[in-house]
């Protein structure tokens, strides 16, 4: 993969941002009293959050992969 250095170090920034502030979002979320229900169940608003918060962290795991392919190749 022939990708400039510098853009190569923009995804791998991105990257790992998304992996480091993503579950710190996840940790606020899960204290929410909205997270849960009188009866202790996860409700759609913490749901919804978890599914964001793993999409985005497969994201930024393939963008820092990206990035690092194109730094080695």
């Amino acid at each position: 993969m022939q990708l400039p250095v510098a853009l190569a170090w923009v995804l791998i920034i991105a990257g790992v941002w998304s992996l480091v502030v993503w579950p710190q979002f996840l940790k606020r979320v899960m204290k929410d009293p909205r997270a849960r229900d009188a009866a202790g169940k996860a409700t759609r608003f913490l749901t919804v959050h978890v599914v964001l918060v793993s999409v985005s962290m497969v994201l930024g795991a393939a963008t820092a992969a990206i990035g690092i392919a194109g730094l080695v190749g």
